[in-house]
Parts: C-alpha cells; sequence; structure tokens
C-alpha cells in the first residue's frame, strides 16, 4: 500500500501512511477541515422526512 499523503510505501507501524509525518499532515488536513464529508442539501432531507404534526398529542404519556 502506499502512502496517501507522498506516494511512499506504507509502514505497517504508520499505516496507511510511510511516516509520523505523513500521518500528522493528514490530521492536520483533518482538523483544520481540508477533508470534507459530503453532505445532501436540506431541501433533499426534508423532502424525504415523513410529515410530522406541529403539535404532539393530547392525553396521557404511555
Amino acid at each position: 500500500m502506499t502512502c496517501p499523503i507522498c506516494g511512499k510505501p506504507g509502514d505497517p507501524a504508520y499505516r496507511p501512511f510511510c511516516s509520523r509525518r505523513c500521518a500528522d499532515v493528514d490530521l492536520g488536513r483533518w482538523l483544520t477541515e481540508g477533508y470534507r464529508v459530503p453532505v445532501r442539501p436540506e431541501e433533499e432531507d426534508e423532502a424525504e422526512r415523513p410529515d410530522l404534526p406541529d403539535d404532539p398529542p393530547q392525553g396521557r404519556p404511555h
């Protein structure tokens, strides 16, 4: 496996990276939001949610 940061062969001690430096570079990218997990726009999320009543039902709780 090659290091995803620099392309050198990976080191089992720092898997999947080749060194602590490359592992730290990757961590830094996550911490500074260099990497982002894609999300769907809210409009799509709301369209897929079932309609919920505005007010909770009245009566005794179960």
